[in-house]
């Protein structure tokens, strides 16, 4: 391990002179992706500084224990390697971690999808429920929503809801929403009380900037049209709404939020591009068949990934198994201990594939 940690180290001794040279911060690309690099680089480093300290402890304890001609030094040294040898294990494991490859999407911002799917009325209202339960939670983890285009449901939520995700890390924590989260509970509109079982499919794509993907705009025909629904006295009267079709693949884009042309324009865009690099990267997923595997974040929109069961107040993932009788916190926005778990589990499972990293 400490083999690993001296290469880290070097690393992040480049990173650390070049993040102060001229030409890189002027290239504020560069200067952003070396300044997140030397972030992550730096935590490791520190905890190797840590571990490197408890072996060194170890060994000099050891020493002066082997000498045995002070008993007093002697009996300090035993309660030191006794301190030492139980923090070992866990600054072990924390380095461990820290030294899977990172997927270098992990770090982008999202452009997050959100469907109704069976269930009629019922689910546009538990898709509704999942856009503000996702809005809270990005609320507090201080990450900034931007919606992107929606389609509101006869009897409220969202037929279909599209928002921007920004912030630190968003894709390497809200890839594991991805899939179909389903719903048990009596509808408002249910006269005899049986309980309706509706489901949404949730999409999450990191976002693509052009230097991810090349779009190439003589494949796209844009459309420009007046906004409708709700909005003021720009709706209906500017032809503001735009939507995009990708004419190789038929994806079809809409964005009609911002009363400027320009701002629907630019966020079609953004998410088009995500949805074809999002494409892409489905390719390389399943090539590489034994990741995909191991991997609880796959984002396999057809699998049910989650159920939010009201008459028992429970909300269990399937992929890990787990089971948690906390809804109402949940359903407001309560969710990172359950990315947690989810985040353990696919560490665990990455550990057990890459056992040369150590």
């Amino acid at each position: 391990m400490l083999e690993k940690i001296q290469i880290v180290k070097q690393r992040f001794d480049e990173v650390n002179d070049l993040i102060i040279q001229p030409d890189i911060i002027s290239d504020q690309k560069r200067y952003i992706k070396l300044n997140k690099e030397y972030k992550d680089l730096k935590i490791i480093v520190d905890k190797g500084i840590i571990y490197k300290e408890l072996l060194d402890n170890i060994t000099e304890a050891e020493e002066i224990i082997a000498d045995g001609s002070d008993a007093e030094m002697t009996e300090m040294a035993k309660m030191q390697l006794e301190d030492s040898k139980a923090q070992l294990p866990k600054i072990e494991e924390d380095i461990r971690f820290l030294l899977i490859p990172k997927d270098p999407d992990d770090a982008k911002n999202v452009v997050v999808e959100v469907r109704a799917g069976t269930g009629g009325d019922e689910a546009s209202i538990f898709a509704g429920d999942l856009y503000r339960m996702y809005s809270k939670y990005c609320s507090d983890k201080k990450w900034s929503v931007d919606v992107v285009n929606m389609s509101e449901g006869t009897s409220g939520g969202f037929k279909e809801i599209i928002f921007e995700v920004s912030g630190e890390d968003v894709y390497g924590t809200m890839k594991f929403e991805a899939g179909v989260h389903r719903v048990q509970r009596v509808p408002q509109t249910e006269t005899q009380g049986r309980v309706h079982t509706s489901a949404a499919t949730v999409m999450v794509l990191p976002e693509a900037e052009e230097i991810d993907f090349e779009l190439d705009m003589t494949e796209v025909r844009i459309e420009r049209t007046t906004s409708t629904g709700p909005g003021g006295q720009s709706v209906n009267t500017t032809y503001s709404a735009i939507k995009l079709h990708h004419e190789p693949t038929g994806m079809i884009v809409s964005c009609q939020d911002q009363k400027s042309s320009h701002k629907n324009l630019e966020k079609a865009l953004k998410v088009l591009r995500s949805r074809l690099y999002e494409r892409e990267l489905e390719k390389q997923r399943a090539a590489d068949s034994e990741k995909r595997k191991s991997m609880v974040s796959s984002g396999d929109r057809s699998a049910k990934i989650r159920t939010y069961n009201y008459p028992q107040g429970r909300v269990t993932d399937h992929r890990i198994g787990l089971t948690l009788y906390d809804l109402s916190n949940i359903i407001n926005g309560d969710i990172q201990k359950i990315i947690d778990e989810l985040m353990l589990a696919e560490n665990t499972e990455l550990l057990k594939a890459n056992d040369d990293v150590i």
